[in-house]
């Protein structure tokens, strides 16, 4: 289809107005809100779960089924809505996230409700990629930036309220409403986004879908992930059953980097994945994510194993490194469009955090709580800061056709990240005796050497050491901004 009838169509559907935007912005963050806190709001509701359903051995499984889908499928996500528009790939992920909600909560047993885990991780990986690539369709990377701060924002609401919900819910009320909640708010989603969306315009090109090479993707990363949720814990990592699960991944990894180079359109272009800023952009995120979720599982696990905090009381002291995120991130959301060397802003601030967690990885067994807290505030901060520049970055350095799929990468580099980060800093504590998840760590309260955790955090240091290698070597291109030539587009 040509420029002159790009045009037509997008006169036709007529322009967005602001508060169209913002409409849009709002409906795609609301979304976003449910599959983020549904990867928060069922920890605390696990032991009632359990006592209502039995087999709490397979409680584990309400988690990972979740994340094996999620992050597997958000990759293919992005590619879908190049094809066939970001209105309908966002419904669909909407709709697929809704029946597994609703066969969560009337889940009869532990089975059931594991594949409506499952079937909403399939919903929640797209509502996780699709939020950024709206939002990199509606504003120019130059102004985009700012925007990194309403997502991340939408991160810590998640993480405060879905253990509060959780909690409260199993408590008081019933255990099935942490998932009959995602009806209501999933439904208001597609309310608010369902006319303005119509007008959202989509890139031109034509492209087909690679449904081979996604099964292998999906297939690769589910048995890497397995291998990571299992290692350590359930087998040990020189277990027959773990090196036979990373071996079988890197075999499918190597298939389907063979497919990407033989088939007539890989699903993820080569265009893409050969970018040097996509590649250096997608790693510091990767990297940043394995520091950052990582702590956010340990650190609560050192409050209340060294610093005899409750529950509850290393909930309220994880907000610290929380809120600073947020901060960094609106900080360099705003900063971004003032700077012609933008990168910097995400280096200064990763260093910030460097010095910030080595700080505290020195004086783990002699710090007071609120030293810990400041310090983790200072984490947050400079860590939060990387978020919106790598993002922009990585959405800049392509074509508009190419939106969705480099933010589907981008989304599952994140993903992914995390799982490893999680894995890694459980290996290393336990190498110096800290009990795995899963092996009565939550209750381990007379943990009181400071050592392992110090491991933990000096590991976390090195993570933000290789975040900072990563940016480094990540290309600057100047951002585009409203009045610069885009892609043929035609609307939805």
């Amino acid at each position: 289809m040509d420029q002159t009838v790009s045009k037509a169509a997008t006169a036709e559907n007529g322009a967005l107005s602001e508060s169209e935007k913002n409409a849009i912005i709002g409906g795609v963050l609301l979304s976003m809100l449910l599959a983020a806190l549904d990867q928060t709001i069922v920890a605390p509701a696990m032991p009632t779960i359990a006592e209502a359903l039995g087999h709490a051995q397979y409680l584990p499984w309400i988690v990972t089924g979740y994340l094996l889908t999620a992050t597997a499928m958000a990759p293919l996500y992005g590619k879908i809505s190049d094809v066939h528009g970001r209105r309908p790939t966002l419904y669909a992920a909407i709709l697929i996230f809704l029946a597994g909600s609703l066969v969560a909560a009337l889940a009869p047993n532990m089975l059931v409700l594991i594949i409506g885990r499952a079937i909403q991780g399939l919903g929640g990986g797209g509502l996780f990629a699709m939020a950024q690539t709206v939002i990199g369709d509606l504003v120019p990377p130059k102004e985009r930036a700012r925007y990194a701060a309403w997502i991340s924002g939408t991160w810590a609401v998640a993480s405060i309220a879905g253990p509060l919900l959780g909690g409260t819910f199993a408590e008081h009320l019933h255990w099935s409403l942490i998932f009959w909640i995602n009806l209501p708010l999933g439904l208001l989603a597609m309310a608010i986004i369902n006319k303005p969306l119509r007008k959202l315009p989509v890139a031109a090109h034509r492209h087909s879908i690679d449904w081979l090479g996604a099964a292998l993707l999906v297939v690769a990363t589910s048995l890497l992930l397995l291998a990571l949720n299992w290692g350590g814990g359930t087998y040990p990592w020189d277990s027959a059953q773990i090196l036979g699960l990373f071996a079988a991944s890197a075999i499918v990894w190597a298939v389907f980097s063979l497919r990407l180079v033989k088939a007539r359109e890989p699903l993820i272009s080569l265009n893409v994945l050969g970018n040097s800023i996509v590649l250096a952009g997608t790693l510091s995120l990767f990297l940043l994510q394995a520091a950052n979720v990582g702590l956010s599982v340990y650190l609560p696990v050192y409050l209340q194993a060294h610093l005899g905090l409750t529950a509850s009381e290393s909930g309220m002291a994880m907000l610290g490194i929380l809120l600073g995120t947020v901060a960094g991130a609106t900080t360099a959301g705003r900063l971004t469009p003032r700077f012609t060397h933008y990168k910097r802003l995400a280096f200064v601030g990763v260093c910030f955090g460097i010095v910030a967690l080595a700080v505290l990885a020195f004086v783990a067994g002699s710090t007071s709580l609120i030293w810990v807290v400041v310090l983790t505030t200072c984490v947050g901060y400079g860590a939060g800061t990387t978020f919106p520049v790598a993002t922009i970055s990585v959405q800049n350095a392509v074509e508009r056709s190419h939106l969705g799929v480099a933010t589907g990468v981008l989304t599952f580099m994140r993903s992914l990240g995390g799982a490893l980060g999680v894995a890694l800093l459980g290996a290393v504590g336990a190498a110096y005796g800290l009990p795995l998840m899963g092996e009565g760590i939550q209750a381990q309260t007379q943990f009181s050497s400071a050592v392992p955790f110090a491991a933990i955090f000096f590991v976390s240091v090195a993570l933000l050491v290789a975040t900072l290698a990563a940016l480094t070597a990540m290309p600057e291109k100047p951002l585009r901004g409203r009045d610069e030539a885009e892609a043929p587009m035609i609307a939805e």
